[in-house]
């Protein structure tokens, strides 16, 4: 019933704050609402309009994180982003995946594993994330990457799927 209430929660966010502007004021009062919901969120949470957080009950953000317009995230599984993360524009986070029963994936169960973003780090924009992915601190992931490996060196990441590219 909580999963539910928090999907039309969302969308009552979402529809309440669609014509205001994406000002920091404003974005850090819609991030304190999307928070109301959230296992938990540091300070100065900052959501674009046209962001789209599902699962509101399996994320838990730091402080200090920003999320860029068009950003999807759905938190299937457990979905943290460490205090200082900048997530860009039309970026997708997924902490589900399909798997394939009789040559199809339509009616497979979902594999989950959570997705964690290290402190400092900023995603770059139209960026898969997908389950399992363990960002370290301080790193990027260049734009237009699929990232789907767990790391441990800090440093700039990229490609299809993304691998370490060099150190910052």
């Amino acid at each position: 019933m909580k999963h539910k209430f928090l999907l039309i929660y969302t969308w009552f966010i979402r529809l309440i704050f669609v014509c205001f502007p994406d000002q920091p004021l404003i974005m850090r009062l819609r991030g304190h609402f999307y928070s109301l919901g959230m296992k938990s969120c540091g300070s100065n949470f900052q959501v674009s309009s046209s962001v789209i957080l599902r699962n509101l009950e399996n994320l838990d953000f730091g402080s200090h994180v920003y999320l860029a317009p068009n950003v999807v995230i759905n938190a299937i599984s457990s979905v943290v982003l460490n205090d200082e993360v900048m997530v860009g524009f039309n970026s997708v986070l997924v902490s589900g995946n399909h798997s394939c029963i009789g040559g199809s994936f339509r009616f497979g169960d979902s594999i989950t594993s959570p997705i964690i973003i290290g402190s400092g780090s900023w995603i770059g924009a139209n960026c898969t994330i997908v389950a399992g992915a363990r960002l370290p601190n301080s790193s990027l992931i260049a734009a237009n990457s699929c990232f789907t490996g767990q790391f441990t060196e800090s440093g700039i990441y990229g490609g299809v799927p993304s691998k370490f590219l060099k150190q910052i």
